[in-house]
């Protein structure tokens, strides 16, 4: 089964649902950061909660959810474009914890950024509820962005650690709210048997809405494929470099003479000789 998300309307227009699967993304992402077993379920379901809350983006549209916590995974971030390209990275991929809440620690905040072409991106925070991913993220729809949503995120380990499963769901109730429809919803969810273990079962995003909303009148929508791209360039990190401004460049020539730059998704390395950054220097 291959990555990729699927839409669903209700009753109406007055519930939106989507669902996902993203196994081998996360897998391919967590390779690329090192991941340990938690950091791996932590960045597996960020992924997944990326994706579905970026379900809406319109083209060149682009969301950013960060956590960041007192735990030993200190950061984690996920970031979704309009065309399906995720991507995700970890402060500390190697951070050994009990569970994800311990591992983000119960102390922090999420951070949800949303670029949609405008001059400046909308960017909200809440402080972390449960540090469950899931639960604060629905929180952050609820209380934030005043859209009533229940989201589930599952991600399942192979005996040799790799990512076995990935996914999730999304629900949300759109105004004017149908209230027997949404306790419909819940009293199905709540009798689900855990999230992973229907991934196991093979059942694609569609499948899973038609579990999530059955009894309740619905209709699909488009699915969108999912896969990692990174957004990192060469022509970017001159940028950043750039701005350090005239007088911070020329600190680092004088004091470092070179720089290596690691995009932290990706971790491709681009390395800039004295003569290259005199070169910046030149340019202001």
């Amino acid at each position: 089964m291959h990555d990729h998300i699927a839409r669903a309307m209700a009753v109406k227009g007055r519930i939106r649902a989507v669902a996902c699967v993203t196994t081998k993304l996360a897998n391919d992402i967590c390779f690329l950061q090192g991941t340990s077993p938690i950091a791996s379920i932590a960045l597996g379901r960020a992924l997944s909660g990326a994706a579905l809350v970026g379900s809406t983006l319109k083209q060149g549209q682009r969301i950013a959810i960060k956590f960041e916590g007192g735990g030993p995974l200190k950061k984690l971030i996920a970031e979704v474009e309009w065309d399906g390209a995720i991507r995700g990275t970890v402060a500390v991929p190697d951070a050994v914890a009990e569970s994800v809440p311990a591992a983000l620690g119960r102390a922090g905040f999420l951070t949800v950024t949303r670029d949609l072409g405008m001059k400046d991106p909308y960017t909200g925070m809440v402080q972390l509820y449960t540090s469950e991913i899931a639960e604060d993220l629905a929180y952050y729809l609820t209380d934030s962005e005043q859209i009533p949503s229940a989201m589930g995120l599952g991600v399942s380990l192979a005996d040799d650690g790799q990512i076995a499963v990935s996914g999730g769901f999304l629900i949300q109730s759109l105004p004017p709210s149908d209230e027997v429809a949404v306790d419909r919803i819940m009293a199905t969810i709540s009798k689900l048997p855990p999230l992973t273990t229907l991934l196991k079962d093979a059942a694609t995003p569609r499948q899973l809405l038609d579990i999530l909303l059955e009894g309740v009148e619905h209709h699909p929508l488009e699915s969108t494929d999912l896969f990692f791209r990174c957004g990192c360039s060469r022509d970017k990190v001159e940028r950043a470099i750039l701005s350090l401004g005239k007088a911070g460049l020329e600190r680092m020539i004088e004091e470092q003479g070179e720089a290596a730059v690691t995009c932290e998704f990706c971790k491709q390395q681009y390395r800039f000789e004295r003569s290259e950054l005199e070169a910046l220097s030149r340019s202001y």
